[in-house]
């Protein structure tokens, strides 16, 4: 099998510090080209990374032929337009969380991608893959906990930088967006479903005008979910999912370090203890 020929759509912090170098550990990837506003940026990082191909501008690298994939990382306001711009070129995407801002943007993009049958297209939520959350739903699915009752998590950090992408409204910013979609997605996970009924509480920043803190209340029918997450409060994250006859704890459940092992807990009459 060939190795999946990658271009990188930005030279965004995220993949400098996490994509790239996974990916450029990776069996069946290799990165062949980065693009940039500016071919000085793109060149830096480039030769950073050893990347051999440097582009000045998106469409240029779009219009790579040796390339297979592209991986965008742009801000969330930019994830639509320019994923449906490297599939009309016939390359695979794998788009940065949140992959849309609103739900008729989101539908855009997926009527889109079907016109494409022969490309792939895929929403960054690394989470999903590591070993911890692959275990923590065969846990579930197993019965270990019993019957699902409900989830708690929890995400948060704290920046007031008006610079930063998760405080420009037009951008796409606020805590929802940025971080809460990641207590929506790993309920819909373990539940296997989508909620029946939505209600939360959001609090904006009167500078910013962007959600600085929501809490949420999901009903999936069988269960429930709750959670809480914020841009203005102390670092922290943890997921509880609780059954009927035991409960699973995730310490580190979102942004895993890649150098370390993380630990979850499972509580039950065998109290099994993992580290991934």
């Amino acid at each position: 099998m060939r190795k999946i020929r990658w271009g990188i759509l930005s030279t965004a912090t995220i993949a400098r510090e996490d994509v790239i170098p996974a990916m450029q550990k990776g069996v069946h990837s290799e990165i062949v080209a980065i693009a940039s506003q500016t071919i000085e940026k793109a060149r830096q990082v480039a030769e950073k990374f050893k990347i051999p191909k440097a582009y000045g501008n998106y469409d240029e690298l779009l219009a790579d032929p040796e390339i297979d994939a592209v991986y965008n990382p742009l801000p969330n306001h930019l994830h639509v337009p320019w994923s449906i711009k490297a599939l009309n070129a016939d390359k695979h995407v794998l788009c940065e969380k949140p992959i849309s801002l609103t739900l008729k943007e989101g539908q855009k993009l997926v009527d889109f991608v079907k016109t494409k049958p022969d490309l792939k297209l895929m929403e960054e939520f690394m989470y999903r893959f590591h070993p911890q959350w692959q275990r923590a739903k065969q846990f579930v699915n197993n019965g270990e906990i019993g019957d699902l009752r409900t989830i708690q998590s929890f995400f948060s950090f704290f920046d007031e930088n008006p610079k930063n992408i998760v405080n420009i409204r037009e951008f796409g910013g606020g805590s929802l967006l940025d971080i809460g979609c990641y207590n929506i997605s790993l309920s819909r996970l373990i539940y296997n479903g989508e909620p029946k009924r939505v209600c939360g509480i959001v609090e904006l920043d009167q500078n910013f005008n962007v959600d600085s803190l929501v809490s949420g209340l999901l009903d999936f029918g069988n269960g429930t979910t709750t959670f809480t997450c914020s841009t203005q409060l102390s670092e922290y994250q943890r997921v509880n999912i609780f059954g009927a006859k035991g409960r699973i704890e995730i310490e580190i459940p979102f942004n895993a370090p890649p150098d370390k092992l993380t630990k979850m807990w499972l509580q039950n009459k065998n109290q099994i203890d993992d580290n991934f």
